[in-house]
């Protein structure tokens, strides 16, 4: 790859084998988001209890991302992500074996946690590896992956239907393929005997921005999920075409991050990064203008693309300034930020569009991304 000449052989594998591990478990995990909500639907809860559901895997972010450097420094990265493979598989297929709505709740905590380490552990060898002037673009790479494939998971369920065993199987069973690329990961992270890992909570007033950015963009992507589709039937939009919305949105994320990633190389990175939420912002407030008229279309390209550009510069921020133990905690607490964004996000929005109609949804995306802006511009200006 001419691109990345002057990266090893070793990295080149590292990376590959990360970025393949990543796409395959989020696959699975795209794929359950919709499944679980199905099946509860189908046999008549309501949609409070299916939030409920839903919000267990957030929790189980949360409670999982303060343990992830201690169990890095102890059994090494790679050991703890064979781990969490083989038991995302055996979770998957427990839900199927166990009906039972009560269980669901631990089952679904239990998901939410080993996602958690799985992303920490797959952004560390990212990171690591993502050395020299390709940093923002490797980086790039590693997001738009990190976004098409969870878009992917979803296109299975037309597939293999909800009602039977087949969505279970297939999940777990990309689980364990998830591990042949992990057997190629060739990182030494664990600890000398006398050493400490660095301690996730002390990592936060490290890096208080890019932990921000991250949950900025988390806050985002979870509302834009959630109620882009139901924003656009409100002012008109068929339920196709609304649904076409949010398929254009990833799809110009997934295709625009490399060329965000090589601003990065090129220009200061914070910089690249306040112009991607003043961009957010303003896509934001055109967005109840446009909606319904073609400019509609690249109005939401930028949205998402830049959205999520904040989130790119930040991987790659990280690497730029942490190493070895503090890059691990660094990684957790951006895992961690992803699961307070999923559960701010679509209650910040419901309180908004509550306040103030359907037009809450894209003013609150603006309102919470300008007070990003302000923020990264007055921590500029101390520096």
């Amino acid at each position: 790859m001419r691109t990345f000449a002057g990266l090893s052989g070793q990295t080149l594998r590292t990376l590959i084998a990360a970025i393949a591990c990543i796409t395959v478990f989020d696959i699975t995990l795209g794929l359950s988001f919709p499944l679980f909500s199905l099946i509860l639907e189908d046999r008549g809860y309501s949609s409070v209890v299916i939030g409920l559901v839903a919000a267990c895997g957030p929790l189980g972010v949360l409670a999982a991302g303060p343990l992830i450097p201690a169990m890095v420094a102890r059994f090494g990265s790679r050991r703890l992500a064979l781990t969490c493979c083989l038991l995302v598989a055996a979770d998957l297929l427990l839900f199927k074996v166990f009906e039972s709505l009560y269980l669901w709740f631990p089952l679904r905590f239990l998901l939410g946690g080993m996602a958690c380490v799985l992303f920490a552990v797959s952004e560390s060898w990212i990171v690591r590896s993502a050395e020299g002037p390709y940093r923002g673009r490797i980086t790039a790479i590693y997001a738009s992956v990190l976004s098409g494939g969870f878009a992917l998971g979803p296109a299975l369920l037309p597939f293999t239907g909800f009602r039977g065993w087949a969505p279970f199987i297939i999940g777990a069973a990309i689980m364990i393929v998830a591990m042949i690329p992990i057997a190629y990961v060739q990182v030494e992270d664990r600890l000398a005997k006398g050493e400490t890992p660095v301690s996730f909570f002390a990592f936060f007033p490290q890096a208080p921005i890019l932990l921000l950015g991250v949950g900025t963009y988390a806050l985002l992507d979870a509302a834009l999920l959630s109620f882009l589709p139901l924003y656009g039937i409100s002012q008109g939009l068929s339920v196709d075409m609304s649904a076409l919305a949010l398929t254009v949105l990833v799809g110009g994320n997934f295709l625009l991050q490399f060329p965000i990633g090589w601003i990065g190389d090129h220009f200061p990175r914070r910089r690249v990064m306040l112009g991607c939420a003043l961009l957010t912002v303003i896509s934001s407030l055109l967005l109840p203008v446009v909606i319904g008229h073609w400019s509609m279309w690249p109005i939401l390209i930028v949205l998402g693309t830049c959205g999520f550009g904040i989130y790119t510069m930040a991987i790659a921020m990280l690497g730029e300034h942490f190493k070895g133990a503090a890059l691990v905690a660094g990684t957790a607490a951006f895992a961690t930020m992803w699961g307070v964004g999923g559960i701010i996000g679509p209650m910040l929005t419901g309180w908004s569009i509550a306040l103030l109609g359907p037009h809450g949804f894209p003013l609150m995306m603006a309102f919470v991304f300008g007070l990003f802006s302000i923020l990264l511009m007055a921590r500029g200006l101390r520096q």
